[in-house]
């Protein structure tokens, strides 16, 4: 247990900063748990089709954790770490027994043994499930562990608390951070012995996405902006099935194909008959034909090019860039354990998707890449060292990333179902490694210097101050809905270089005109789009980070596929991109290193895809990127 009275800091009230907050909390260490939302709002709770992981009814099939870790390394097109994997899925059965007694309400057989369903990128059913919410049956519980430390006074929750940076010492360690209220608007320094962000992903740089509005990524860039290093910040999951809306879009899970769930269009296409009415030999399932042994379980980013292809060679249903995805056909049984994606669909496009195929079409869903972190391997370099301090700390001393904003287990695309269990894991098993490190901090040193608190928070408040003195500069949304435009367009399903560099010019314009953006609220209490102009200048850095990575990685890999670079480069590019923010220029430094391989040799990542299906389509190769 530390010596010192300071708290450990978890920054984010997600999954895994509830595992990591609960975790500290039992191994002795008080917490200060910051949230810019409640809790139980925190994106997490959106999570829909379930957790990986083995168990004897998986193993009887022919599956094991290690099958488990080369899935993963194989979906990611082994960009990934490999102990950190390794660890991570040897885990995974002992987390889904831990949150079956914490009361998680997982779907059974009729014999009471763990419900499995399909997921992408694997032929064997491992996916546990509660219903179509899984996310939010796992926050509600990790919740409750939260509220047991902190009615013993070991935890105490900041909501509606924005995070603004983290507080470094003269020798560059991060001894807290500086917050904001966001209802008073005070602004405020907190030491502490060691901080975890565990803050989610970025997707509100693309503008729309399936991601909440408060994932912003700006999280991340502060402390980019603050001496950490991104890792891989060009990989970003597009996610194959989401139905557009105009604030954002909304996900329709890949539990929808694991139950059953079937990816089609007319072959004619200019065929407008209701979709119901089109015989069966009319319709092409292009992934199933194009991919037979995984059809519609395809990773996600070979589903939604495809899809894209599909779209842009004039199938599209009705000219329009969406195709169907079709689960009228499945038992009740199954609709019914849909039924929470099924709602949704319904509450916003007003079909009945148990009567209408569901129109969807891809659309930015998760970061692969995010803050780079380092780990200890175990001596056997099978998995990570228990507890060593290291595990999944930045390269700021004392700073840790969890959850999605951590760069490691996901490679170059991240298999469906795996975010769940990575947020879990490093909650649960490197929360400990931040227990030794405030052990051993406070021990060690003494309180941060006062005026290095005072600075920190005062350079806050003046940049709030300056904003808001702002009269007449651009209007911040506009500035984000152009950003988002350009991401999207440029850095997403496929890429290309000149695209990339307009895009690349495009965010400098920004940033400057940014720099100048008037929030339209001048007000002192709650005032949100304060909040919004100071994020925007930290995301346009993070689009910009992303943008030169993907310039920089001359090849495709997973989710980052490159019209102009079409196959896969291992003797050049087999490395982790790392991205570092050069203060003087106000851009990236994109450079890259090593990745730790031994337990699985990269191979071809394929699928098992055919040529060409004979269906009229263009017959060009678009998935895979090797």
């Amino acid at each position: 247990m530390s010596e010192s009275d300071r708290p450990v800091i978890v920054v984010g009230g997600g999954l895994a900063g509830l595992a990591a907050s609960a975790r500290i909390a039992e191994s002795g260490h008080r917490v200060r748990l910051f949230s810019v939302v409640p809790v139980k709002r925190s994106h997490s709770v959106c999570a829909q089709g379930g957790i990986n992981a083995t168990n004897p009814i998986a193993e009887q099939q022919g599956f094991s954790a290690w099958k488990h870790m080369d899935e993963t390394l194989y979906g990611g097109d082994f960009l990934a770490h490999q102990p950190p994997v390794r660890e991570m899925c040897r885990h995974a059965p002992r987390i889904i027994h831990l949150l079956d007694r914490m009361g998680v309400p997982f779907n059974r057989t009729a014999e009471g043994n763990y419900d499995l369903r399909a997921f992408g990128g694997s032929l064997f059913k491992r996916t546990h499930f509660a219903g179509s919410t899984t996310g939010q049956q796992l926050m509600y519980a990790l919740d409750e562990q939260v509220r047991r430390h902190e009615a013993a006074g070991m935890v105490e929750k900041y909501e509606f608390w924005d995070f603004l940076r983290p507080v470094l010492d003269d020798d560059g360690r991060c001894r807290g951070i500086v917050a904001e209220n966001m209802d008073s608007m005070e602004i405020r320094a907190f030491p502490a012995d060691a901080v975890v962000l565990a803050t989610g992903g970025c997707g509100a740089i693309f503008g729309r996405s399936t991601n909440s509005l408060i994932c912003n990524g700006a999280a991340a860039a502060r402390a980019y902006r603050h001496g950490a290093t991104l890792g891989n910040p060009e990989f970003i999951q597009v996610h194959p099935t989401s139905i557009p809306g105009q604030d954002k879009n909304r996900l329709m899970s890949e539990a929808a194909r694991g139950e059953g769930g079937r990816v089609w269009v007319p072959r004619d296409p200019g065929d407008g008959r209701d979709p119901r009415s089109i015989p069966e030999a009319e319709r092409w399932y292009f992934l199933e034909e194009r991919y037979p042994a995984y059809g519609n379980l395809v990773p996600r980013d070979i589903a939604s090019r495809e899809i894209f292809d599909v779209c842009r060679s004039g199938y599209g249903v009705g000219g329009a860039r969406m195709v169907y995805l079709d689960v009228t056909h499945l038992p009740q049984e199954t609709k019914d354990k849909l039924r929470g994606i099924l709602e949704i669909y319904q509450k916003f496009t007003g079909e009945d998707p148990t009567e209408v195929p569901i129109k969807i079409f891809p659309t930015v869903h998760y970061t692969m890449g995010g803050l780079w972190t380092g780990y200890e391997p175990a001596e056997d370099g099978e998995g990570l060292a228990q507890g060593a301090p290291g595990n999944m700390m930045t390269d700021v001393p004392g700073l840790y990333a969890f959850g999605e904003v951590n760069y490691q287990y996901h490679g170059a695309t991240r298999l469906g179902a795996n975010a769940l269990l990575n947020c879990i894991f490093d909650g649960l098993y490197c929360g400990l490694s931040v227990a030794r490190e405030a052990e051993r901090v406070g021990g060690e040193l003494g309180e941060p210097a006062e005026e290095t608190l005072r600075a920190a928070a005062d350079a806050e408040r003046e940049r709030a101050r300056a904003m808001l003195a702002r009269e007449a500069g651009e209007n911040p949304y506009a500035l984000h809905e152009e950003m988002g435009e350009w991401m999207t367009d440029e850095c997403t399903v496929v890429r290309e270089e000149k695209g990339l560099e307009r895009a690349r010019d495009a965010l400098r314009d920004l940033k400057e005109r940014a720099a100048r953006a008037a929030p339209p609220d001048a007000s002192g209490w709650s005032n949100q789009s304060l909040s919004f102009t100071r994020a925007l200048e930290d995301m346009i850095r993070y689009a910009e980070a992303i943008v030169a990575a993907s310039i920089e990685r001359r090849e495709s890999r997973g989710s980052h596929y490159r019209t102009d670079y079409p196959e896969r480069d291992d003797e050049r590019y087999l490395q982790t991109t790392v991205a570092t923010y050069d203060s003087q220029a106000d851009e990236p430094r994109i450079g890259f290193e090593a990745i730790r391989m031994g337990l699985v040799e990269p191979r071809a990542r394929t699928y098992g895809k055919k040529a060409a299906s004979g269906s009229g389509e263009s017959g060009k190769s678009s998935g895979g990127g090797s």
